[in-house]
């Protein structure tokens, strides 16, 4: 599955999450980092505005699929991905992680959601090593100084997996800075992922998220700031099933 804007394409690389704890196993083992981003709708609305977040997640390693809509896609492109929100991959590339004794970092949030955070894995993953957390400052630049000098703390610490809590187009920014400045790392984007983990923020819960719903729990928790967003992501869905029956087509 693929998405086109402006002069870059997107690609959907892994498709379910055996393939990616496979994919993250290999690079561990062969000392190669990576950017792990989680396309959802609201992505391909900002890629459709922002030519700089297009080019951003053109550069990303390792792309799945997070949300509904992107699945069902998939689906009619006549590439069915699974989906894999971000904030469901924080437990198990832990785990990873702790079995193949690579250490991990926390970039974004605050201090005590870090903090909080940390303390829920440690408990529920024997062996993991949490051993740098940076919660960065509000209004933090991911092209700025401050950036990089997280990033060459992350590389200089030895750290190989490193979550990333600061929203997308941020998150994703700084992933792909980091290729180049923390090569050994692996950066994974996971928005909220941590929040929830420690109780800083509240998810749907699991039967609305197994029957697709979990954007109408955050659009009621929410609705000055969701209602605009969810309305600037339908829009561009009706352009994106049209492309994805191309697809189908010229796949058949």
């Amino acid at each position: 599955m693929q998405f086109s804007f402006f002069d870059q394409t997107i690609r959907i690389t892994i498709p379910d999450r055996a393939a990616l704890l496979g994919e993250v196993r290999r690079r561990f083992r062969a000392g190669e980092g990576f950017a792990l981003a989680t396309v959802n709708l609201d992505h391909l609305a900002k890629m459709t505005a922002s030519p700089d977040f297009a080019r951003v997640y053109a550069r990303q390693d390792i792309v799945v699929a997070d949300g509904w809509p992107i699945t069902v896609l998939s689906r009619i492109a006549g590439r069915p991905v699974a989906r894999l929100p971000g904030s469901d991959l924080v437990v198990p590339l832990c785990q990873l992680a702790a079995h193949e004794g690579a250490e991990v970092a926390f970039v974004g949030s605050t201090e005590q959601a870090l903090s909080d955070a940390a303390a829920v894995l440690e408990g529920q993953v024997p062996g993991l090593r949490i051993t740098l957390r940076i919660a960065p400052p509000q209004g933090f630049d991911p092209t700025g100084p401050a950036a990089e000098d997280i990033l060459r703390q992350l590389s200089d610490s030895g750290v190989r997996l490193c979550f990333l809590a600061l929203g997308a187009p941020k998150q994703e920014a700084l992933a792909a800075r980091g290729r180049g400045i923390a090569p050994a790392v692996g950066f994974a984007s996971v928005g909220a992922g941590l929040d929830f983990l420690g109780g800083h923020q509240v998810r749907a819960p699991r039967w609305m998220r197994a029957v697709g719903l979990e954007w109408l729990w955050r659009m009621l928790g929410s609705p000055w700031r969701m209602v605009p967003r969810y309305l600037r992501s339908a829009m561009v869905l009706p352009r994106q099933a049209v492309r994805a029956l191309k697809l189908r087509r010229f796949r058949g």
